[in-house]
């Protein structure tokens, strides 16, 4: 990577970095390309000839942040921890997420990003489902998934924690959630009836 490309990548790390702080803080409508590039220290028009539209900006800044939860995510996956507590890491960051994107970033109006629902379905079919593949196969391989379980069973009942977890992902919740999440994780392993009796 040449010098020039280099800071190229600088600069489009600022302007995401700057416009996550302010969409995430105020939303789409109020936010305008000024701020962002005055936060980001660019012209407006360099923001203008890297992503063309306030729209696209969006999308590619939402993608990007996707991409480093996923690279976290594979990091935990690939860490020297027991997949109990690799699940356990992965689904409370993923739960925190899921609200992030909930709360700040996917209320907006819907004729305004026609396009970045089918985006984030597409991105969510090739890389996020890639990583699970990897998940449940790790699972499989560690005895902590069934290997009759097929990677969309689980993958299924994966969300349905997470969701549930997010659901409750509040300020003021999230000290008691945190407590209460070893006995979540034994739920998510176990079921009801607990560890089968020797």
């Amino acid at each position: 990577m040449n010098g020039f490309e280099r800071r190229k990548e600088k600069k489009i790390e600022q302007i995401y970095s700057a416009s996550f702080q302010l969409f995430s803080k105020y939303g789409f409508q109020k936010v305008t390309v000024n701020e962002i590039a005055q936060q980001a220290r660019v012209s407006p028009a360099t923001i203008y000839n890297y992503f063309g539209t306030k729209e696209q900006l969006y999308a590619d800044m939402l993608m990007n942040w996707m991409d480093k939860q996923l690279e976290q995510y594979e990091e935990i996956l690939d860490s020297g921890l027991s997949f109990p507590e690799k699940s356990k890491e992965i689904m409370m960051l993923e739960a925190q997420n899921l609200k992030i994107l909930s709360d700040e970033f996917l209320k907006f109006p819907s004729s305004e990003f026609s396009g970045l629902a089918q985006a984030l379905e597409s991105y969510s079919e090739q890389k996020v489902t890639g990583f699970f593949m990897k998940f449940v196969a790790l699972g499989k391989h560690e005895g902590y998934i069934h290997r009759d379980q097929t990677e969309e069973t689980a993958m299924m009942y994966f969300t349905m924690f997470k969701n549930e977890l997010s659901r409750h992902w509040e300020a003021s919740n999230q000290e008691r959630l945190t407590c209460n999440v070893d006995q979540f994780m034994e739920l998510f392993f176990f079921g009801l009836a607990g560890q089968a009796q020797k």
